[in-house]
Formats: C-alpha cells, structure tokens, sequence
C-alpha cells in the first residue's frame, strides 16, 4: 500500500485515471478494464468505519496485482453518523432478501468517495474517473444509478476548475453499469483477474473469510454459478 504522503510518479505519455477500488469483485474487474483501457491506473480506496475492513487488505493487494501507479487508502469516518448495518453494528447484516433499499446502505457514500476521487483526479491532471457501480445485480442501492452518474459528472464539471478551465471534460466512467454479476466476472477473467485476491462478503472476519449468507455473498456466488467458473471465495 503506498504512503498516502507519497508524490506523484513521474509524468508518462499515458492518459491518467483514478479508480475507486474497494477491494471487492466489482471494483477489482473495473480497475482491470481501465489497465487494459491503456490508462496509467490511480487507485482509491477508503477506510470509512466499515465493519467488514478485511475488504482494504484486499484492495491493497487487487492495487499491486493489476498493476496500479499507486494507490491511497483515505480515512474517513462514516460511522460516526451511522445509520447502515456496514458501520454500526448494532444494526444486523441481514441475511435474507429485504424490500427497499437494505439498511446496508450507507448514506451519501458513493458521492462522499467520487468526491474524494474528484478532487485527486485535478491534482493528477486525470479527466476519468472509473467506478465499478452496477445497476443490474446490485443491492438497490440510490447511488449505484445510471442518474445518480450522470447528475455527479455534471456537478463535476461545473465545480472544479479543471470542469470549467480545462477544453477536455470529466468523465466518470461506469463500466460495469449495465452488466450482470455473470458478466463482470467473465469480463475479469478474461482480463486475468485473480478474484481469489477479493473480498465481498459485508461480514467477513479479518482473514478476509465470507460468511456465505450476506445479500453481497449471495450475488457473488450466483454470479459465478451463472458465468460457469469456480468461485474461489474463502468461507467460514
């Protein structure tokens, strides 16, 4: 993991981008598709009270295996509003199917972390931000939309001096968005993702090991049931 202090690399003839990775399936095949886009990879993560932690080990080691320029963990402590089962735990981790959206959201979350993306992408001189939402085979969650996307690249583009100087836009890419589990996860082994490195599960205990009953696990396994693959989660 590199020292959030670290500088920038030196300058390259590729195009930069910064991508939100959690350490999950789904940002991890993301982080994959930009490599393989050609761009030189800035990788994100954020320590923000989640009970399920053992996910920022994995996005270390997803970072390193696919190749990323550098990658920064930020601090942030959404757990001291809470008000979501992933940081407060007194509030369970349901394990069943729920109606509406799950109290596994985490409010603001998404536009919390793109903003923290953003303004690393002005820095960087990057103009893509790429983050592994899916409107398919996702939880219900309100910032996992298509409008939700668009809404935040406009803002961006309004609010930042590189929106508003700059004669090339800001992109917040969502390769993933309209793409079943199945697919992602064929997506990422064709790309050479080892999803052994991830972790998804919203319980997992601290060796990264899934509890195989979460709304998170079940996606996960039925997603490599559809693509036909091996699933390689660890379970307790």
């Amino acid at each position: 993991m590199n020292d959030p202090g670290a500088t920038v690399p030196a300058a390259s003839s590729r195009r930069r981008a910064v991508v939100l990775v959690s350490g999950g399936l789904d940002s991890a095949t993301c982080l994959a598709i930009a490599a393989a886009e050609g761009y030189d990879c800035y990788a994100i993560s954020f320590a923000y009270g989640q009970r399920h932690d053992a996910e920022l080990a994995a996005s270390a080691r997803v970072a390193a295996a696919l190749g990323a320029v550098q990658h920064r963990v930020m601090n942030i402590d959404l757990a001291a509003f809470g008000g979501s089962a992933l940081t407060d735990r007194a509030i369970a981790v349901p394990e069943g199917p729920t109606a509406g959206i799950p109290v596994t959201y985490v409010p603001a979350r998404n536009t919390v972390f793109l903003s923290l993306a953003l303004a690393w992408s002005e820095v960087l001189g990057a103009h893509d931000i790429f983050i592994g939402v899916n409107a398919v085979d996702y939880s219900g969650y309100p910032d996992c939309r298509p409008e939700f996307v668009a809404a935040f690249e406009r803002m961006a583009n309004l609010a930042t001096r590189a929106g508003v100087e700059d004669t090339e836009p800001l992109r917040i890419r969502t390769p993933l968005i309209s793409l079943s589990k199945a697919e992602i996860i064929r997506r990422g082994e064709a790309l050479g993702v080892d999803y052994a490195l991830t972790v998804s599960c919203y319980q997992a205990d601290a060796e990264g090991r899934a509890c195989g009953r979460c709304d998170s696990c079940r996606l996960r396994r039925e997603g490599f049931a559809a693509a036909g693959l091996p699933d390689p989660t660890r379970y307790r």
